[in-house]
């Protein structure tokens, strides 16, 4: 399911590298989700490639937040999974993309997934939605009993 934009349009730049990641490549890191100590570590990872991209701190802020919802509904919803984090480019644009995979039960009904208020744990129903409204483009993959892949990319809108 596609929400906004597409994501196969950007290209990948150099990689913003954080120690402790695993280097899937030269442009991009892997992060493991499998305690909650991962997601503190995930949440570091994220906030260090958002410096290093050159985004301001709000936009930090929103990026950190999404990539903390979507690495939590991994670890809860989908038994763990993994993060990457990859620096973006489109012509003279500068993003970062997030992919966040589980081999969880997936999502039966994306449209009620993003309904402000719907749960299946013990949340407030707002993560998944919420994460979506903080970044540009946001594609959800998910069948049931197949897991979910989740990506996201943030433009850097300062020049």
């Amino acid at each position: 399911m596609s929400l906004y934009g597409d994501l196969d349009k950007a290209t990948a730049l150099s990689a913003p590298k954080r120690s402790g990641s695993t280097p899937e490549s030269d442009v991009r890191t892997v992060h493991a989700i499998r305690s909650e100590e991962d997601l503190l570590t995930v949440r570091h990872a994220v906030r260090d490639a958002t410096q290093r991209t050159g985004f301001g701190l709000v936009d930090q802020t929103r990026i950190v937040t999404a990539a903390s919802e979507l690495a939590r509904n991994a670890y809860v919803h989908g038994g763990g999974g993994t993060l990457s984090l990859e620096a973006v480019g489109q012509g003279d644009r500068r993003g970062l993309r997030l992919e966040v995979s589980d081999q969880g039960p997936g999502i039966a009904d994306l449209d009620q997934a993003f309904t402000d208020g719907y749960t299946t744990g013990a949340g407030l129903g707002h993560g998944l939605g919420g994460a979506r409204r903080l970044m540009h483009e946001f594609h959800v993959d998910s069948s049931p009993g197949l897991g979910t892949t989740i990506t996201a990319l943030r433009w850097n809108e300062r020049r």
